[in-house]
């Protein structure tokens, strides 16, 4: 099937200038000592916090101009994803309120750092035409626009920010998991009203003679590294509350394993209480098929953050092509999830952060088209119907590379995951993300509190894994 359309908006390249003026309100405001920021919010979507660099003079904006010159090519400031049914919606309603809103603040001791207590000195809206966004890029507005009702404010100053509004279409693979990872469910492909099923999932128990992933099912001794993959030998004066031994594991249709999670560092609480502490995380591994074996493609931690909150923090390394031999990784992921509420895992490279790798050894095409290192008969059955010409030395690739959704504790899960295409060229490559995005969803029951019980499938009954 095809991959489903979205769009995304971006603002970018902001800059602010004041014309030179004697006016007390403005004198306090120097680029210098400064700072400005704005708030760039879009109807049903949490506003985004964005500084903005200042240029004071008339000379300086014109030795400055962020349209000519590249020291104002800024990170991105905001960036707003809607899937086709949310484009459908704002366009069968006429589509014309619907615009990004920017407010500006000024903090002339540079001390409030986009906190509430900096002074509005202005609003700016930029309206949004979605009508053929979701198949062509479009640059909304590039340019100064005056702050406030397009003319000086009652101060009477003529403050202007720079802005840059555009979309770009966006399409993704949409998986959607058929129940909890924990009851090995299948794993279907959306599009539209349209289900597919692609995956399916088998969750399990390590046995307690596999110490370690280099076990003969799962790695060759000689290929592991104790820079990426830590020991399970068990300790006698261990702990017994822990949580230790998952694994899922993604097949194709045909039955072949396509990807694995497995869980490399129990989940044990910090001395004392019942918590997993940011200092002693769990983790799991996320694997790959390839030469015959399994290969490590990046690296999940977990744990609950200190204090009264309710959060889960979570952090997620990318493992680079040589990481048996110099175990470098690239963190392209680092946030944290309410254990109560869920939300939403995220993997982002649009201010250009490490994307994922593409393997060579790929067991089948997404699309028509053939390369190399690709399984005879590729594009049939475990085809998805779209073709991506990826080089697999395509290791840096910039924006939305995958999501997934995480509910809270005690709620049933059935995560949806969305793929950018660019990052997948294979059935192995989507299975990684599905891989991933279970492993996540499982870190939310890991994580519980140890005073809590687990439910039933994910308490293993023996003696070596108490949970």
């Amino acid at each position: 099937m095809d991959p489903c359309p979205f769009v995304r908006i971006l603002v970018d390249n902001l800059a602010l200038k004041f014309p030179l003026s004697k006016k007390p309100s403005l004198s306090r405001i120097q680029p210098s000592t400064s700072s400005c920021f704005c708030k760039i919010k879009l109807k049903n979507f949490p506003h985004q916090v964005a500084t903005i660099p200042l240029i004071q003079s008339q000379e300086d904006s014109n030795s400055q101009n962020p349209e000519s010159n590249n020291s104002f090519q800024k990170p991105l400031a905001a960036c707003f994803s809607l899937s086709n049914c949310q484009i459908d919606r704002i366009i069968s309603r006429g589509g014309s309120s619907y615009k990004v809103s920017i407010e500006v603040y000024a903090d002339p001791g540079g001390s409030t750092c986009g906190l509430a207590s900096g002074k509005l000195l202005g609003r700016v809206s930029v309206p949004l035409d979605l009508r053929g966004a979701e198949s062509r890029p479009s640059i909304v507005h590039n340019g100064w626009i005056a702050i406030g009702q397009n003319r000086s404010n009652k101060n009477g100053s003529s403050a202007q920010l720079h802005l840059t509004v555009r979309t770009e279409p966006d399409p993704r693979f949409v998986f959607q998991f058929g129940g909890e990872p924990e009851c090995s469910p299948q794993v279907f492909q959306v599009q539209g009203s349209v289900k597919q099923a692609v995956f399916t999932c088998k969750f399990g128990f390590r046995n307690s003679s596999d110490r370690n992933l280099g076990s003969r099912s799962y790695l060759p001794e000689s290929n592991t590294s104790r820079n990426w993959l830590p020991s399970l030998k068990t300790d006698n004066g261990q702990s017994s509350k822990e949580r230790k031994g998952w694994s899922i594991t993604i097949h194709d249709l045909s039955g072949s394993p396509v990807a694995m999670a497995s869980m490399v560092t129990p989940f044990v609480p910090s001395p004392g209480s019942d918590r997993i502490s940011r200092s002693n995380p769990g983790a799991w591994l996320i694997l790959r098929p390839g030469c015959g074996t399994w290969k490590p493609w990046g690296r999940l931690e977990a744990w609950r953050e200190p204090g009264f909150t309710d959060a889960l923090g979570y952090r997620f390394d990318l493992f680079h092509d040589d990481i048996a031999a110099t175990g470098t990784t690239t963190t392209v992921a680092s946030s944290t999830l309410s254990t109560k509420l869920g939300g939403k895992f995220t993997m982002d490279m649009t201010t250009n952060i490490a994307t994922p790798s593409i393997s060579p050894q790929s067991s089948c095409d997404f699309g028509s088209g053939s390369r190399s290192g690709s399984r005879p008969g590729s594009g049939s059955e475990s085809d998805f119907g779209f073709g991506v010409s990826v080089s697999p030395q395509g290791f840096y690739r910039g924006g939305f590379v995958m999501s997934s959704t995480v509910e809270g504790v005690d709620k049933c899960s059935k995560p949806e995951v969305e793929v950018g295409v660019q990052h997948v060229t294979c059935t192995e490559d989507a299975a990684a993300f599905v891989a991933l995005a279970a492993a996540m969803d499982l870190s939310m029951d890991a994580c519980r509190s140890f005073s809590q019980k687990l439910r039933k499938e994910l308490r293993q009954q023996t003696q070596n894994f108490v949970v």
